[in-house]
């Protein structure tokens, strides 16, 4: 049995001072508010373990050098395929390690790595033909964290048109392919193999249909509505929008995650409610590539449950992902408040979308997750614990714990060293 003394923490029943968790086999097994000071003492507040709904790991190599000049996503994406080019199983894995560290150290406890990047440059298969997804799998374990590995289905370079050539790498040729080759995926207990339609502009609606018939059980994500012009396409094709296209095929449900949900129009919303579908925003990666606002509290207040991802990893902050939401509304509303504390944490915490509905909560039963922030930096000293979601950034969590493990102690990684891994990482592929 672990102990561990929390100053303060953000329980179900919300807010409470000296928290006594006592965790058996990487569980919690009682919860004690008001308790005395012993055992592992955690200064600070601390909260759930975080979840990153959306993650392309290698796209953290583009930080910092594709933020300037003009264009749009369109234009972003061909530096995203250059990169792409340019990434091999193992260095994949060294990238990889760094940013799951990187994630870590910002209290992230489970990322939902959405995975195309398959085959060689060319779309040969490895003699492993997972060995980028089993890359992604490893790095997340030397990182300490658990990953849902969203291995993607991606066959078509637009409506009814072929693969371009950089976009080979990230195609089996067919469902049947696809099917085949993520059965030969066995996932360790960190992990959990999860499916992905990349878009309806990538994937036939064929395929989507029979995809649907194939994934049940498994969390489902989808990019939809990312962009007007993906929705303009979808209309031409199809004659309707790509959400009442994935309504046709079957494929919204509980186990979909629709994510960014950008540009939805006329009744979307609704056939995302009555399908229990959830949606995950990514802010800063959407204001990044000036994809625009999606309807997050239209979502909210229809009952369509919210989740977050950091997407691009332009940054790994979950508060500020969170922050972005509320901050966003505001713009568009000009009205305050269209988010409560409370909502935003629980966007922060969402791991049933990824597959670990016992994650997420301080609670009796729940996989033992903590991240306790500091109260005594310059952007959270005198500040209510309560507040922590509005004042805090990634730079101001000492500890984070998975399944009772310590992988984060002093704001340090006790295996890794992100930094330096990442300069190496990303330096060797632009070198």
């Amino acid at each position: 049995m672990l102990t561990f003394w929390a100053e303060h923490a953000l329980l179900p029943s919300g807010p409470a001072d000296a928290v006594v968790i006592e965790v058996a086999e990487g569980r919690i097994a009682k919860v004690t508010p008001g308790g005395r000071r012993r055992g592992d003492v955690l200064a600070g507040v601390t909260l759930p373990g975080f979840a990153n709904a959306h993650s392309h790991a290698f796209h953290r190599a583009l930080r910092g050098r594709t933020q300037t000049g003009t264009g749009t996503f369109w234009t972003w994406r061909e530096g995203m395929y250059a990169l792409a080019a340019r990434l091999e199983p193992d260095s994949y894995y060294r990238l990889a390690r760094g940013v799951y560290a990187e994630m870590a150290l910002a209290g992230i406890t489970t990322v939902g790595e959405f995975h195309y990047l398959h085959h060689s440059p060319g779309g040969r298969p490895y003699a492993d033909p997972n060995a980028m997804g089993e890359a992604l799998i490893q790095a997340a374990a030397d990182a300490g964290i658990r990953i849902t590995l969203l291995d993607t289905l991606y066959l078509a370079g637009g409506f009814g048109l072929p693969l371009e050539p950089a976009q080979r790498r990230f195609g089996d040729g067919s469902l049947e392919a696809w099917l085949d080759r993520v059965e030969k995926l066995h996932p360790p207990s960190h992990a959990v193999i999860g499916g992905a339609v990349h878009s309806v502009r990538a994937v036939p609606d064929e395929a989507i249909a029979a995809f649907a018939c194939s994934t049940e059980g498994r969390p489902v994500h989808v990019h939809l509505s990312e962009q007007r012009s993906e929705n303009e396409s979808c209309r031409l094709e199809h004659g309707c929008s790509p959400t009442e296209l994935l309504e046709r095929c079957g494929l919204l449900g509980p186990d979909l995650t629709a994510v960014h949900a950008t540009h939805l129009a006329g009744h979307d919303i609704d056939l995302l409610r009555r399908s229990g579908t959830t949606a995950s925003f990514c802010p800063t990666t959407e204001r990044d590539l000036a994809d625009g606002l999606g309807p997050a509290h239209a979502l909210a207040e229809a009952g369509v449950r919210l989740s977050l991802g950091t997407d691009s990893n332009a940054i790994v902050d979950m508060f500020e992902e969170a922050r972005a939401v509320e901050m966003h509304e505001r713009l568009v509303s000009e009205e305050r408040g269209r988010f409560t504390a409370g909502e935003l944490l629980d966007a922060m915490t969402r791991h049933d979308s990824l597959g670990w509905p016992d994650a997420g909560r301080i609670e009796v039963g729940a996989r033992a997750d903590l991240v306790t922030v500091d109260l005594r930096t310059p952007r959270t000293a005198g500040i209510d614990p309560s507040g922590v979601v509005y004042a805090a950034t990634a730079a101001d969590i000492t500890d984070v714990i998975v399944d009772g493990r310590r992988i984060v102690a002093g704001g340090r990684h006790l295996r890794i060293d992100a930094g330096a891994e990442l300069a190496a990482a990303i330096g060797g592929l632009w070198a």
